[in-house]
């Protein structure tokens, strides 16, 4: 092998990607993918999108960046906009999905002190996944990819995801508590779907307590769960939402959005970033969410979804191995009662694309642009893929590849 100068922090899988259109990829040898993970829940609108690339085209042959020691009219354009549309007050933006949950983490403890709160704590829950960066990992549900960082950032409660009187207990026994921070949806912890009346019930909780109720929207907004956003199921309105991924369609950009109390903690200097909100990433997420209202897009993910959850239920549902199939809007997951990564390359082999969370859970996030015949060739692939899976390693074999399209 030659010598890579790349970081080893990615464990890619054998396949290198030279285009794509819509809901599918061709690699460097031409052969073609069905694509059911969309970048992480990334292209929403598919790949090559002729709006987006319009934009970006046209954006760059205009200007790129300025910073912001100077107004940006598409910053403040996308701030009125994505903010119009989850009922917030005001915007920052940033540059990934980590950097937004930094954003809140920062602004929640700064509402903390102004209210004289010494060591402002937040509470955030087990099998979450909020980034990367050192706060955003330690506010991060995953004890394996924390390991070998420590000492991790302090002020995090941590309680089991969808139980509001672990959240009530933790309130009782501290006073430092000054936010709730979580998923609607968990997405890296096995899209773990709460009881409804769960955000209701914490939206209750933080109001009671003077709190602020921090929603990451990271990968369940911008349309995926068949709304907007993932809050808008129960019709609640956090205090701070976080979005990235979904927003620029591929292009790097992430936003905190604030809402009542919270919108009035950050002055001149609190925060900042280099690239916050240039005018490409700006004029881009514009387009995206243009593209999103035009074709209805939220409806048609309620649509999808309710089609590919009800066939995979009829043909995976009863077989043997199969533990649930869950999902909300084009945010699925068929778990396993065993291990099952190694459907990442045998789902390759065939020609499809998807993802294996929490060791067991198949995740499907494909592009919202999905045609029924899409849906209807993706569930048909991944149920012969599982199937044969499940029966190789029920008689103890090793999984072996089961055909495919060229």
């Amino acid at each position: 092998m030659t010598k890579s100068f790349q970081m080893p922090v990615f464990s890619a899988l054998p396949v290198a990607f030279a285009c794509g259109e819509g809901a599918w990829l061709w690699d460097v040898h031409g052969k073609k993918y069905l694509d059911a993970l969309a970048g992480i829940a990334v292209c929403g609108l598919g790949h090559a999108h002729p709006a987006v690339t319009a934009a970006i085209c046209d954006q760059a042959g205009k200007l790129l960046h300025t910073s912001n020691w100077y107004q940006v009219p598409l910053q403040e354009k996308l701030a009125e906009r994505i903010c119009k549309l989850a009922g917030m007050d005001n915007a920052f933006f940033c540059n990934s999905g980590a950097e937004a949950n930094e954003t809140a983490i920062k602004l929640a403890r700064l509402y903390g002190h102004q209210r004289d709160i010494l060591t402002p704590g937040i509470i955030v829950t087990e099998g979450s996944f909020h980034g990367r960066t050192l706060a955003t990992l330690s506010a991060t549900g995953n004890r394996k990819i924390q390991a070998g960082f420590e000492p991790l950032v302090q002020g995090f409660y941590r309680v089991p995801y969808n139980d509001l009187a672990a959240v009530q207990q933790v309130g009782e026994r501290s006073k430092d508590v000054v936010a709730v921070l979580v998923e609607p949806i968990t997405g890296e912890g096995g899209v773990a779907i709460p009881d409804t009346g769960y955000l209701k019930g914490l939206r209750q909780i933080c109001d009671e307590r003077g709190w602020l109720l921090m929603l990451d929207e990271i990968q369940t907004g911008m349309c995926r769960t068949g709304k907007w956003f993932a809050c808008q199921h129960e019709g609640v309105v956090p205090d701070v939402m976080t979005l990235a991924k979904g927003l620029g369609n591929g292009v790097p950009i992430g936003a905190c959005l604030a809402h009542g109390k919270a919108a009035q903690v950050f002055k001149p200097g609190s925060h900042g970033s280099t690239f916050s909100g240039n005018p490409l990433v700006c004029r881009v997420a514009l387009t995206v969410i243009d593209e999103l209202e035009k074709g209805k897009l939220a409806r048609r993910a309620a649509e999808l979804g309710e089609r590919l959850l009800t066939g995979l239920k009829q043909s995976l549902g009863q077989v043997a191995g199969v533990k649930d199939i869950r999902g909300r809007g084009l945010m699925l997951a068929v778990e396993l009662d065993r291990p099952c990564k190694e459907l990442l390359q045998l789902s390759l082999e065939r020609g499809l694309l998807i993802n294996v969370t929490a060791d067991s859970v198949i995740r499907l996030l494909p592009p919202l642009i999905l045609s029924d015949a899409d849906a209807d060739l993706l569930m048909r692939e991944l149920t012969s893929v599982v199937r044969a899976f499940l029966e190789q390693t029920s008689a103890g074999e090793q999984p072996s590849p089961v055909g495919g399209r060229a």
